[in-house]
């Protein structure tokens, strides 16, 4: 139960008080949201284009289902893990301009995530051609 001076958090915040169908409704047009607002980010919109190109090109080049899941869900694992980077970044932009280590870290921490899923999708891209055009 809320304090007196408190507001109910579905008064801060509308979503908190839908429930079943309409919550999934408002919660996906939220996600269509932060798609539309990743979309405005350059990294996003260029891991996007190549992911329009590589998703289809999995269901080609994966010989069983798992290998076209670790293809596609490799490219999809890098545009989710770039959201969360800027997701990041805009968290830490809103909190002030100045120059802070922590700050600094934490944006150097989600950029180093972005690399670490690019180079797990860039590794099991390479396995898969290798494995489909040179064994």
């Amino acid at each position: 139960m809320s304090a007196p001076h408190q507001l109910p958090d579905s008064a801060v915040n509308p979503q908190k008080a839908r429930k079943g169908f309409e919550r999934v409704f408002h919660a996906t047009l939220i996600s269509l949201h932060g798609l539309r607002a990743g979309w405005s980010e350059p990294a996003f919109r260029q891991e996007a284009i190549l992911s329009i190109v590589m998703i289809p090109a999995a269901f080609w080049l994966g010989r069983n289902w798992v290998e076209v899941a670790l293809l596609a869900g490799s490219a999809i694992l890098v545009m989710i893990v770039e959201l969360l980077n800027t997701a990041v970044e805009a968290a830490i932009d809103r909190i002030g301009p100045e120059w802070h280590d922590l700050s600094k870290r934490a944006k150097d921490m989600g950029s180093a995530a972005v690399l670490l899923s690019l180079t797990l999708c860039g590794g099991i891209w390479a396995a898969a051609l290798w494995a489909r055009f040179v064994s």
